[in-house]
């Protein structure tokens, strides 16, 4: 069966040069998780690897990590936005994960200062569950105009994003997509990267060379 993002290939040629699509997953790495949301999240990394494109986390545990473990069931690539320096720091100080990423990149900048990294290294934000460094990841993505997805029904804070959305009460250009199935909602969130944020991006390289230009 092809795999689905080659409808993007075929609404907009062969794009062998440009990056797949990136879903970063943000949530909750601890508390108290329900076994229905750690079920939920595997299977949107899982539809992420499905459809062949790249899934970004912070190296969590959790529900970032459930996800993670979706996605290499169905041979996705992965990669982890490290709030440490170096890989002992990695396990000594912040006991993260390593089981799933393909390539696991060192910021050392701390919990709170990899989550820009995190963000901005993806196409596609999805909020699972999630308690005060959620907030703050949802508050970076919202304020940059960000493409994000709410997996609802994981609790925390992707139960109250609506709520949140009414508060701050503020027009940044985010596109805020939500459902409780999370192979639909990795679905709607293709289709509106497809339709609204790729085109932006084929009309930026239309006279770019693929190579860069040398210095």
């Amino acid at each position: 069966m092809a795999k689905p993002n080659n409808h993007i290939r075929a609404s907009y040629g062969n794009l062998s040069e440009f990056p797949k699509m990136v879903f970063g997953v943000m949530g909750s790495a601890g508390g108290e998780l329900a076994e229905d949301s750690r079920d939920k999240i595997f299977h949107l990394g899982a539809e992420v690897g499905r459809r062949g494109y790249t899934l970004v986390t912070g190296v969590a545990p959790g529900l970032p990590h459930d996800s993670v473990l979706g996605a290499k069931s169905e041979d996705g690539l992965v990669i982890g936005i490290s709030p440490a320096q170096s890989f002992t720091e990695h396990i000594d100080r912040y006991s993260s994960p390593i089981r799933g990423y393909d390539m696991i990149v060192y910021t050392g900048s701390g919990l709170m200062g990899r989550e820009i990294e995190n963000i901005r290294s993806c196409d596609a934000v999805v909020i699972v569950g999630g308690r005060s460094g959620t907030l703050g990841e949802f508050a970076i993505a919202y304020d940059e105009a960000k493409l994000i997805g709410v997996l609802e029904g994981t609790g925390g804070i992707a139960d109250h994003i609506d709520e949140l959305v009414q508060v701050i009460n503020k027009d940044t250009g985010a596109k805020v997509i939500s459902s409780s199935d999370p192979v639909e909602l990795v679905r709607m969130l293709e289709n509106e990267y497809v339709e609204n944020v790729l085109p932006s991006y084929l009309e930026l390289i239309e006279d770019h060379n693929p190579d860069g230009d040398l210095e």
